[in-house]
């Protein structure tokens, strides 16, 4: 798996499809949206993620959805399991719970 590359952090997503198109510095996203300036430069360069109260203050900056700075977090961290093998290694040795079979 480690012949590919890291998958795409949020706050790359961030910064290469939103501030920088729109001209907005840091700065200017923390006076507008309230952050402190140290989350979104945490953000940007990949140290931390996005979080619940982040995701609605960048969705209603940006006017898009909170769901969707929540799914690029989440999808990041699902890919970053499968790039280190991670996800695999739990799905070999956890077992599916059986579920009863209900009769008709």
């Amino acid at each position: 798996m480690r012949d590919r590359m890291p998958p795409v952090h949020p706050g790359e997503i961030l910064k290469e499809e939103f501030l920088k198109p729109l001209g907005i510095s840091q700065t200017r996203l923390s006076l507008d949206t309230g952050m402190p300036q140290s989350r979104i430069q945490e953000i940007i360069a990949g140290k931390r993620g996005i979080s619940a109260d982040t995701a609605v203050r960048l969705a209603t900056y940006f006017g898009n959805s909170a769901e969707f700075w929540l799914n690029c977090q989440t999808t990041h961290e699902l890919e970053m399991m499968d790039f280190s093998g991670k996800r695999s290694a739990i799905i070999t040795r956890v077992l599916p719970h059986a579920l009863p079979t209900v009769s008709a």
